[in-house]
C-alpha cells in the first residue's frame, strides 16, 4: 500500500498498487473533483505532485495529450498528474495539492 497524503484538506487514504489516484479515493468515500468522471478529458483532477512522485507511474499518452490540449505544453514543466490516470506503485507516500477532496458524504 502507497500512502496517498491531499492538502489542504490534510485527508490522508491508503492506496493499492495499480490503483488510479482519484480511483483509490473514491473506493475510500472521498470526493474528488472530476467533470469528466475520470475519463481523461477534462483536466478538473489536476494535482501538483509535491512530494513522493517516484510512487507514481509515469504518465501516460493519453494523459499528457489531455494536458497539452486543455493546459499547454508548459503545464508539463510542472509536477503534476492527472488524479484520474495516476497510477499508484507499491511503497511509499505522495503528497498533492487538491483543493477540494473530502468526504464524499459532506457534498
Amino acid at each position: 500500500m502507497t500512502r496517498i497524503i491531499v492538502q489542504p484538506s490534510g485527508i490522508e487514504f491508503e492506496a493499492k498498487e495499480g490503483e488510479t489516484i482519484m480511483g483509490a479515493a473514491h473506493a475510500r468515500g472521498l470526493y474528488w473533483p472530476t467533470t469528466c468522471g475520470g475519463q481523461c478529458i477534462c483536466t478538473t483532477c489536476l494535482s501538483e505532485v509535491t512530494e513522493g512522485g517516484d510512487y507514481l507511474l509515469e504518465m501516460g499518452r493519453s494523459e499528457r495529450k489531455t494536458l497539452v490540449d486543455e493546459r499547454g505544453e508548459a503545464i508539463l514543466k510542472r509536477p503534476v498528474r492527472l488524479a484520474c490516470q495516476a497510477i499508484v506503485r507499491e511503497g511509499g507516500s505522495v503528497s498533492l495539492t487538491k483543493p477540494g477532496v473530502r468526504d464524499a458524504n459532506s457534498i
